[in-house]
This record gives C-alpha cells, structure tokens and sequence, in this order.
C-alpha cells in the first residue's frame, strides 16, 4: 500500500514500539513490572504517551513487543487500548517474546525485537515503520516527522534533541552537518561530545525512527546474519545506515505538541527515582510544562472505573485537604493534608496524616499520624500508623531506598521488614 499524494502519511505507517526494558535505574519500581508499565501521571502508564502519540498522530496500525516482566504491561494493554478495529484498517498486536524464530532465543536486541515480527509487519502493508521507545514522557506528532522523512529522501531518520551533556552518556549522540544529515552516531559513549558552538549540550537520539518498511527489512536480515551483531538500533543498525546510506536528524522542536506557543519542548526519561518524582511531581505546578488537560492531544490509557475523590473532616488539626496537588479518583483525604503531591487512584490518607512532595502510587493506605516528605510509595503499600519519612536522613537509607537527592522509594517488602 503506498502513499496517496496530500494524503497524510500516518495512514501508511505502522508504529512499532519497543516496551522490553526493565528500566533497572528505576530499582524496586521495576521489580514486578517493565519500565513501560510503572505509572505516571496520576492515571496512566509511562506507555500510554508513545501509543497516544501514535494514536494522535493519526496511526492506526500498532505493535509493541514486550519481554521483561510483561504481565501487567499486557494486561494494560488490553484493558486500556482494545478498541482498534479491523474492519477500519486498524490493528494492535502484542508480541511477547516467544522464541519464535529459534527454541533458544528471546529477542536478544531492539532490532531482533522487529526482525523476528517480520512475517506479522509484513501482513499489514505498510510503507513506513515508525519505531518507538516505549518508556519516555513526552508529546510528539509523528505526522510531521513522517513528511521530513519522505521529503527528505532519508533511508532513516533519527528523532532528537538537544540535551545537557552531564546527561547524555545514556543515550545515541549525533553529530549532523548544516543539512541535518548525520555524520556520526555514537551509542551511550562516556564522555559525549558536544554539539558544534554549544559545549555543555549534546545533540541526543530519542530512540525514534522512521523507516520505508523495505528498506528496514533488508537492513533487518543483513543485520540477523552478521554473527558479530549485537542486533540493536543503537549499537549496529543506525550506525551502519550512517555509514553506508542516508541518516536525517529530526529536532524534536520541530514536532513537539505544546498546548502554548511560549511552552518548551518537553521530553522526559522518567528513568531513575530521582527523575521519576521530580516528573510527577513537576506536573503540580500552576502551569506544568507537560499539559495532561489539553483535549486536542489527550493521552489515552485504561480509564478505571472509580468513584470522585473525597475530603472529609472540618477540624482543627484534623481536616482533609490538598495544596497544590493532582488526586485521582477513588482517593479519600480523611483528616489528612496533603501538599504538592500526585496521587493515583484510591489512596486512602487517615486522620493526622502529613503528607507534602508524594508521589503515591494506586490503592496505598497511610495510616494515622504518619508524616511522610519527598517519597516515592508503590502500589498497595500500607504505611503504618505513625511512620515518619523525609525527616532524618540516616535512619530513612537504613529502612528504605533513599537517593542522592533525597526521595524514598517505600515498596511493602521493607515495610513489612520494619515489623520483622
């Protein structure tokens, strides 16, 4: 099926989204789910954000291939994104690792991930690939980074952005000439190089590309064969391509969905603790540079069926309330204050409870009393009556995982240590 002129491109695209990762600098966070899976926002999965890009974006031909702990990501998947429908050309394949190329492998690479889905890519007739990194926090139209690509004449095209350098070793860094074809491609390199005139800022891959799906094939199997291939995007494919073919940089600027003319480009890995609060808690702000209330460009997710949000008790000492804060639904504030804080979906705070820079994950019960400052807290945890957290740093690192910056991850396990 190829593109018909004025037509947008996105109907002839298929998205493909790598959602594999554990996301280990996430710690105990990703002990039970895949970094895609941990939650963001008050409602919805780190996942959520690529899919509803796509899905804005006006594709509507979707796969994401899962491996690492994957059940509660497939479970989301299917409860919150089930409503593609074949007879409109729309389709949404999961495609866990399932050793279906050999007995003895998994997919053993990003690019092996698509190379062993070849056969199931190949029945949707698609003319491009666009393939995303299913664990990062941002608002991006494919659209326009499909029209850069087919105007262009690239044989892949590289979305990306420019990045402190102290920031960029965990990512592709880019060098480009004057044209935005790229020169050079260095995968998570130690020391990054800056970008030309710019010494503390590296011009880093946001691990999207888009490729014509023939062309992607044939590097696909050139790749599969070569023994000494480590079989990904970053570390093989895209270097070789920069090598031997046409590489075109994408600045995310250029694409990037803002709900204001004078908002930043924003774009977050929520990948470690520090940077997984300080992205959820950032969207208490008055006027939070990642707008989850615009309606043009929603982000869709598995709408839980709850009930509002209630505050109850009028007494001094002893009243529910929320400064500054995002509550979801089903959440009861009895007595409680909460301050600049993100809670999801029923959180139970109880009489006495001080809770200020929380990010409080579904269904945690905080007891009486407790005081709890700059946490992060899993889901289902029961907070004991009358824990404090936040305020003696020594004892904080001896009971829970605590960062350099000062926030504690609180997961039941420890918890239940403290009673042991």
């Amino acid at each position: 099926m190829r593109a018909v002129p004025n037509e947008p491109l996105s109907r002839y695209a298929l998205a493909f989204v790598l959602a594999g990762g554990r996301g280990s600098r996430l710690q105990e966070l990703t002990d039970r789910r895949a970094k895609p899976a941990v939650y963001f926002g008050g409602k919805s999965r780190i996942i959520d954000f690529a899919l509803s890009n796509a899905l804005n974006s006006g594709i509507r031909r979707i796969a994401v291939a899962t491996q690492y702990k994957a059940h509660s990501l497939i479970r989301h998947l299917q409860m919150g994104w089930n409503f593609f429908r074949p007879e409109r050309n729309e389709s949404f394949d999961i495609l866990p690792a399932s050793q279906r190329v050999s007995e003895t492998m998994w997919y053993v690479g990003t690019a092996d991930a698509v190379y062993q889905n070849i056969d199931i890519i190949e029945a949707h007739s698609c003319q491009f690939i666009v393939l995303l990194a299913g664990d990062h926090v941002y608002k991006m139209d494919y659209e326009i980074m499909l029209k850069q690509h087919v105007e262009s004449g690239a044989d892949v095209t590289v979305g990306c952005l420019e990045m402190p350098r102290a920031e960029s070793s965990a990512f592709g860094i880019i060098h480009v000439d004057e044209n935005d074809i790229i020169q050079s491609f260095l995968e998570k390199p130690a020391d990054p190089p800056p970008m030309p005139g710019k010494p503390d800022v590296s011009l880093a891959s946001m691990g999207i590309y888009v490729f014509n799906t023939e062309f992607l094939f044939d590097q696909l199997k050139r790749d599969a064969a070569d023994p000494h291939s480590s079989h990904d995007f970053g570390k093989d494919i895209i270097p070789y391509v920069v090598k031997h073919g046409r590489a075109v940089a994408h600045q995310f600027s250029k694409s990037c969905v803002r709900s204001g003319t004078d908002q930043p480009s924003y774009w977050r890995d929520a990948g470690t603790v520090d940077a997984y609060w300080s992205s959820n808690i950032d969207l208490t702000d008055v006027v939070p540079e990642l707008d989850l209330y615009d309606r043009s460009w929603p982000i869709w997710t598995y709408a839980e069926i709850s009930p509002p949000a209630k505050f109850v008790h009028d007494e001094d000492g002893r009243r529910g309330e929320a400064v500054t804060s995002l509550v979801a639904g089903g959440c009861i504030v009895s007595g409680a204050a909460l301050r600049r804080s993100l809670l999801f979906t029923g959180v139970h705070l109880h009489s006495h409870a001080r809770v200020e820079g929380a990010v409080i994950l579904p269904y945690v019960d905080v007891a009486r009393t407790a005081r709890l400052r700059n946490v992060v807290i899993d889901r289902g945890v029961k907070i004991p009556e009358g824990l404090v957290v936040g305020e003696d740093p020594e004892l904080d690192a001896s009971r829970f995982r605590r960062t350099d910056q000062g926030i504690c991850l609180i997961t039941q396990p420890m918890i239940d240590r403290l009673n042991a």
